[in-house]
């Protein structure tokens, strides 16, 4: 791909980004560039990914076609202030932070800004990323299937009406830590039962990634799947009622519903 992209900001949302970037060979290193706050994360960025990296939030704006925001919510206005009258003419802004609407973007810039409000999630360190997507008036569909190359190269994407994108972090982009929670449980029953350590991570994580390429792959409802684990009388049964018993599902969708709410108040 032709296109220099920009990170301002080297947490580990953009660090997974960028990984997935370099290793699918979509863009090359060299067109790649990463400001942050610190010297010691700009080097340690540099000598992982070997992309350039700076001190320089202007420098990076300059740099880049396609400019990622990896900054928290609270940093936006005052980022988007220092960089916005060195930023390429057609260049794209795309924002990856919960709560940071389109409309908040564009009464930064105060100018017609092409920009997309992106949600994606960790698991893009290791290609299997979830992103979803939704772009303002200003952005072509051509540039869209731009954006869309870039984060397919680390996962799948979805686009989204902006009105439902305060929901995305509780489906997608937080709920890899409910399914580390979940592993980790599992896991610690396992060791309970006499199971050595590593392997009960290793046996809890594939039967996850398993059930979930099932649901992809089969295109079955999840209830359908689950019945037919469960034989008349089971194991599998027993322990679905133990998790009923103890709302497990209730509370997923609490968590989710406060997830969701601190969203919309971010």
């Amino acid at each position: 791909m032709d296109k220099t992209i920009g990170f301002i900001g080297a947490g580990k949302m953009a660090e997974a980004m960028m990984a997935g970037m370099i290793e699918s060979n979509l863009i090359p290193k060299d067109k790649i560039m990463a400001s942050a706050r610190t010297h010691k994360t700009i080097v340690e960025i540099k000598n992982t990914y070997g992309i350039s990296t700076t001190l320089d939030n202007k420098e990076v704006s300059r740099f880049a076609d396609i400019l990622i925001l990896a900054v928290k919510p609270d940093l936006h206005e005052r980022v988007i202030t220092e960089l916005k009258s060195d930023m390429k003419n057609e260049a794209i802004v795309i924002t990856i932070a919960a709560g940071i609407t389109l409309a908040d973007v564009e009464r930064a810039f105060a100018y017609k800004i092409k920009a997309v409000r992106t949600m994606p999630n960790t698991p893009s360190l290791v290609r299997e990323g979830m992103t979803v997507l939704c772009p303002n008036e200003y952005i072509t569909e051509e540039e869209m299937q731009v954006v869309e190359r870039i984060f397919q190269s680390f996962g799948k994407t979805e686009r989204l009406e902006e009105k439902l994108m305060d929901a995305i972090p509780a489906i997608s982009g937080s709920s890899p830590a409910y399914v580390y929670m979940l592993i980790e449980a599992m896991a610690d029953g396992g060791v309970k039962q006499g199971i050595q350590r590593d392997k009960a991570y290793r046996l809890a994580s594939q039967a996850v990634l398993g059930a979930a390429k099932m649901v992809l792959e089969t295109q079955s409802h999840p209830g359908a799947l689950k019945d037919s684990v469960c034989t008349p009388g089971g194991a599998t049964i027993e322990a679905v009622t133990t998790l009923e018993k103890n709302q497990f599902r209730s509370a997923v969708l609490a968590a989710m519903e406060s997830c969701t709410e601190k969203v919309k108040s971010l």
